[in-house]
């Protein structure tokens, strides 16, 4: 953790990925405690913005992340979960958070 790099609010960014199929499942932010307990119990945490709380990720629906590698950033300030999810990643239940496909405009 002494590579790690949090940002002025304590925080790093935390990104889940499928293990299996390589598809990223959710963005949440970290801070020291959600990483420490990631690490101790297998399971992702993260920091709550918006509520001001740790969470575990399926805490209350079931749906954990059970973390099967971490890989740090080249800065140091971004983290890579490889996870084995346990039902639907999104709080919407899709298995991703990332299901809003973008119109792209040509760049013509």
């Amino acid at each position: 953790m002494e590579n790690l790099k949090f940002d002025d609010n304590g925080l790093l960014t935390g990104i889940a990925q499928d293990a299996n199929s390589g598809q990223v499942l959710m963005v949440a932010m970290m801070n020291a405690e959600a990483f420490n307990l990631t690490v101790k119990t297998g399971f992702a945490h993260f920091w709550s913005r918006s509520r001001q709380t740790l969470w575990l990720k399926g805490e209350t629906s079931g749906n954990r992340l059970e973390v099967q590698r971490i890989f740090a950033d080249c800065d140091g300030d971004a983290l890579l979960m490889l996870v084995r999810a346990r039902g639907p990643a999104c709080h919407t239940g899709e298995k991703s958070c990332f299901f809003n496909e973008l119109e792209l405009k040509s760049a013509e």
